[in-house]
């Protein structure tokens, strides 16, 4: 599925509608490049999961946990050197917790991430806009 967003708003909707979506223990892996769009697709995601926190991004902190009807824990990977470090501070633990899981960066730990993981893919246009490409697994389809 491709969505074009021509504003943060519309990328808050596309991760909105998306979350609708997921149930617990889902996974959604993000990939882009800075500033692409990624925090704004992850609060649209807070709020299809009914959260009212102030959603930021978790660069410094590794992972924000957002209680809720289903929990959203937001992950940034920037920082991390590659799966060992992200092993290391509880990821196994964090995809048993029956949360959705949200990842920036993900492209840094590639192999950490389940088969049914919904992949997320944001870019910018030549217009100044955003091509959001979202790859459901078959069992969310």
């Amino acid at each position: 599925m491709t969505i074009f967003s021509h504003s943060e708003k519309e990328t808050e909707e596309a991760g909105r509608r998306l979350a609708e979506r997921l149930g617990p223990g889902a996974v959604v892996a993000l990939c882009g490049d800075l500033g692409a769009g990624k925090t704004a697709f992850v609060r649209g995601m807070a709020e299809g999961l009914g959260i009212r926190a102030r959603v930021s991004s978790p660069t410094f902190t590794i992972v924000n946990e957002y209680p809720g009807r289903v929990p959203l824990f937001h992950f940034d990977m920037y920082r991390l050197s590659g799966e060992d470090e992200l092993y290391e501070i509880g990821w196994d633990e964090y995809l048993e917790r029956g949360g959705v899981i949200a990842v920036e960066w993900s492209e840094i730990v590639p192999n950490a991430f389940p088969e049914n993981t919904v992949r997320v893919t944001i870019a910018r246009t030549d217009d100044g806009g955003r091509r959001i490409d979202i790859e459901m697994p078959e069992a969310l389809k």
